[in-house]
């Protein structure tokens, strides 16, 4: 595409990838040795290439291989929930800044080489008078990071280049790579069931495949994070699993894909491949663990249980979210510098000694239990604000007392009924908000526990809400919330877990 590598032109996130796409593919099979059949492969932002590509409808694109990438490129890639994935933007658009300001220097220095002798105020870097801070410089060298945080409903500005506005449109089989830690999983699932279930044509609705290994953008191997999956996890390599999809799709050769199960997944706890016929697992059983308390489930020395019976349910819960001492992100789907924020699965138990963390277990488990599929929250809250975040992380607690998050979810209240517009809290209200946790396939082992955070801030992978319905780029304003969750009889606040009954889990490979 055009401003990246050795292309001219000006690179504008995702604006000019289908037109760019669609005259990369054709000249492609017009290559000496090409039989006209044009595959793509490539992960994250090289995942998103291809997707805009396919919308193209280039005539010689005969499939894809997008890997661990969004589907929509506000709520899952710069947004979540309506919150402003801070340190993803930040920490991406950096080294993309880095990268144009080395083009601009080098279109300079060919300048003058050339003997093409201008002023330096023809040149934008060289041209901004005075002395140059880090705003200057992102408006110049990123202009679209401030597009984005001035965008923070889902409207015509993302739904212009929106996979997800798209998916009848595709027409090509695709691999879709995802991982459980990734920072797209959300998005990579999407693609596979969006395609799967809209795509134009017969062919292309089963011409989708997934696998979905541990790691993403959180890191590859047997050890990821702080825990070690097992030899198993070395079993597939992402670029050889890439060139088999393509042997299998392009050659007719037998391998992985060419079963008539079609989803590929790494079940971790028991840290075994298994192969499904379907994603979500037909056989997972959406159920409900119910969050109950003594009255203060603040931290892990609170009353706070999950129970899968709704009987008894009283009282609520109550923290104060202070947007100037916000919990710190502790691994999870993160990108992209995992020297200063490391990504993946990371101890919770400093997080979980906060009052402001609410936290919800249930017993020590008598037997294996596996979770595979979407997890969700079903949540009744209220706050003194007119705007507050919630937050819910689903983890493993492990009976060395290690604490492994698994996934997580957060909502912006203002959000809480459509991306699309924003709608203040009523102080005190109480209100039924979902939170989508994405999912996850984990085995929860014999004497694990099953464990809900719950809480206000997520910093710096999310910005922190300033509670009074104004953004931060707006005003630095802020206030701090008295926030509850409630679980009583007429607000069963409950967790949603896919349990998958040890009877139906198919043979693993």
């Amino acid at each position: 595409m055009r401003g990246r590598f050795k292309s001219q032109g000006e690179w504008y996130p995702f604006k000019h990838e289908s037109n760019d796409g669609y005259d990369a593919v054709e000249w492609a099979a017009m290559l000496p040795g090409s039989d006209g059949r044009v595959g793509m492969i490539g992960g994250s932002y090289v995942g998103a290439t291809q997707m805009l590509a396919a919308v193209s409808h280039p005539p010689h694109l005969a499939g894809i291989c997008p890997a661990v990438t969004g589907s929509n490129y506000h709520e899952n890639w710069t947004y979540q929930g309506g919150a402003f994935e801070q340190w993803f933007n930040q920490s991406w658009t950096a080294i993309l800044a880095q990268n144009t300001l080395t083009r601009k220097i080098e279109d300079t220095t060919r300048a003058f080489s050339n003997r093409t002798i201008l002023p330096l105020t023809n040149f934008p870097v060289f041209n901004l008078g005075g002395s140059l801070d880090s705003a200057d410089m992102t408006r110049l060298l990123a202009p679209y990071y401030f597009d984005w945080a001035s965008h923070p409903l889902y409207d015509d500005y993302w739904k212009q280049w929106s996979i997800e506005e798209n998916y009848g449109t595709i027409l090509v089989p695709a691999l879709h790579i995802a991982a459980w830690y990734d920072i797209f999983q959300g998005g990579s699932l999407r693609n596979f069931t969006g395609l799967q279930s809209s795509a134009g044509n017969e062919a292309a609705r089963k011409g989708q495949h997934l696998f979905v290994a541990i790691g993403g953008h959180a890191g590859s191997g047997q050890k990821i994070g702080q825990v070690d999956f097992g030899s198993e996890a070395l079993k597939y390599d992402e670029n050889e699993v890439s060139v088999e999809w393509y042997e299998y799709l392009f050659l007719g050769k037998k391998n992985l894909f060419s079963s008539n199960l079609p989803v590929h997944i790494f079940v971790m706890g028991a840290n075994r491949w298994r192969d499904e016929d379907a994603w979500p697992p037909p056989e997972a059983k959406p159920t409900k663990f119910y969050l109950a308390s003594a009255g203060s489930a603040n931290s892990s020395s609170g009353s706070g249980t999950l129970t899968t019976t709704a009987a008894n349910l009283i009282s609520k819960d109550t923290f104060n979210y202070d947007p100037a001492n916000p919990v710190p992100t502790l691994g999870g789907p993160l990108c992209c510098d995992a020297a200063e924020l490391a990504p993946g699965p990371v101890d919770q138990k400093a997080e979980e000694e906060r009052a402001d963390v609410q936290v919800y277990s249930t017993p020590a488990l008598g037997e294996d239990l596996e979770v595979t599929g979407p997890v969700s929250l079903d949540l009744y809250a209220s706050s003194t604000a007119v705007d507050t975040d919630f937050t819910a992380k689903l983890v493993d607690v492990w009976p060395n007392g290690f604490v492994q998050n698994l996934t997580e979810g957060i909502l912006r209240a203002r959000f809480r009924k459509t991306t699309q517009a924003a709608e203040p809290l009523v102080p005190g209200k109480v209100y039924e908000l979902k939170i989508d946790l994405w999912a996850t396939s984990n085995v929860f082992l014999k004497g694990h526990k099953i464990r809900l955070e719950i809480s206000s801030s997520d910093f710096p992978r999310f910005d922190r809400n300033l509670n009074t319905g104004v953004g931060a780029t707006e005003s630095a304003t802020f206030v701090s919330a008295t926030n509850s969750v409630f679980h009583d009889a007429a607000h069963p606040s409950a967790l949603i877990l896919p349990i998958v009954p040890k009877q139906s889990q198919p043979s693993e490979r």
